[in-house]
């Protein structure tokens, strides 16, 4: 099962002022596990980034200069979440954008949802968690997940942050990269405990003919007393208890 979250950042909120994508991050999931694969680029969006957008990341124009545009990174995007189960935070966000961006190239692909199915996290959280904040921030506290690397919301960070809470939210544990759990019981494995290295051989204390005495007289109690007798005097000879 492969799954793909996914977050994206704009010059604005609004398509219909002619607001373009200006950042893609992509971060891959097979059988819940996070793979560390990753999709990242930041893009020319060919105009200014509005003052509230850019308070929210922190990315201006300048920055954006030398940048691809979409048309330039969108074989390599496609190739990333095709046939991937995507999973974005409000996902007509998002895929909206991705949309406006897919039709203005030459390729056949126009719609994100012919490429991949989507699932849009947001909904799920509000099912999870009515009348509850279900922002990926709120969700992070819910559910104890590190927000203290990120300074300014980025796709990339964002998109990492949406996979932890995914695992989270519909399993209840985030397992490590694959292949990272193997190389740590392989370090176990390898390497003997303190305690182990350091203690001596056990030494070999022999019952006294006292002990087996009362042993056997337990015995022979434990046989008068049970039904259908003593196991242990079934399955060993007598001289076993010497």
């Amino acid at each position: 099962m492969r799954i793909v979250a996914l977050d994206t950042e704009t010059t604005g909120l609004e398509l219909s002022e002619g607001h373009r994508l200006i950042e893609i991050g992509c971060v891959e999931i097979i059988n819940r596990r996070l793979t560390g694969q990753t999709f990242h680029s930041l893009l020319n969006p060919e105009r200014e980034v509005d003052a509230a957008a850019f308070e929210v990341h922190g990315i201006d124009r300048e920055q954006l200069e030398d940048q691809p545009r979409f048309a330039d990174i969108e074989a390599a995007f496609l190739a990333f979440v095709g046939g991937a189960e995507v999973i974005a935070h409000n996902a007509d966000f998002d895929v909206g954008f991705i949309d406006m961006e897919l039709s203005g190239t030459p390729t056949a692909v126009d719609r994100l949802a012919s490429v991949c199915e989507i699932t849009d996290t947001l909904q799920m959280a509000r099912a999870k968690h009515p009348g509850q904040r279900n922002s990926i921030d709120s969700l992070c506290k819910r559910y104890e997940i590190d927000l203290g690397a990120r300074e300014k919301h980025g796709a990339l960070v964002d998109a990492q942050l949406l996979a932890q809470v995914y695992l989270a939210m519909t399993g209840g544990q985030i397992n490590l990269l694959i292949g990272e759990e193997n190389r740590i019981e392989e370090r176990v494995r390898r390497a003997p405990s303190a305690a182990t290295a350091a203690r001596p051989p056990l030494p070999s204390l022999p019952p006294s003919e006292a002990e087996l005495a009362a042993h056997e007289a337990l015995l022979r109690k434990l046989d008068q007393a049970a039904d259908p007798g003593c196991l242990w005097l079934q399955l060993e000879p007598e001289s076993s208890t010497r």
